[in-house]
């Protein structure tokens, strides 16, 4: 049985001397079907809730590192907060990029996680993309 047949199983035991209590089969059959659409309209909601990004969830003091990430921002906030800088009216490559924001912003991002923001940037004409000429990888500066 599935994890979820499981939890309404216990659920049902548990309710079952209330439910009883009722002389009316038909009342009791009733009560069963409030409560299940109950539970299944809250499964609903919190579903709801967590595809809006409503229900975070919060890191117990066991996992400092953890709680300590979450606070940090993401590359785009990260590389749009550079875009507010002079950083890029001079040429950098992703890997320049990459350890800048290490050093300055305390934050560790991959290569691969900063090239699809720098493209998205690019296309938006807030960098230029160009190709260097002394190691043929793509170099980001500010579009004039």
């Amino acid at each position: 049985m599935s994890k979820q047949t499981e939890k309404l199983k216990k659920q049902l035991l548990e309710i079952s001397d209330v439910i009883n209590a009722f002389k009316s089969e038909a009342v009791q059959v009733k009560i069963v079907e409030r409560l299940l659409d109950t539970m299944m309209e809250g499964d609903r909601e919190t579903e709801e809730n967590i595809n809006r990004g409503r229900i975070r969830h919060f890191v117990s003091d066991e996992h400092p590192r953890q709680r300590e990430s979450l606070r940090k921002p993401g590359a785009t906030k990260v590389l749009n907060q550079l875009l507010q800088t002079d950083y890029f009216d001079q040429p950098h490559s992703i890997s320049d990029i990459a350890t800048h924001c290490k050093e300055q912003y305390d934050s560790d991002f991959k290569t691969s996680e900063l090239s699809g923001i720098l493209l998205k940037l690019a296309n938006e004409s807030k960098l230029r993309r160009e190709r260097s000429e002394e190691n043929n990888r793509f170099e980001y500066v500010r579009a004039s």
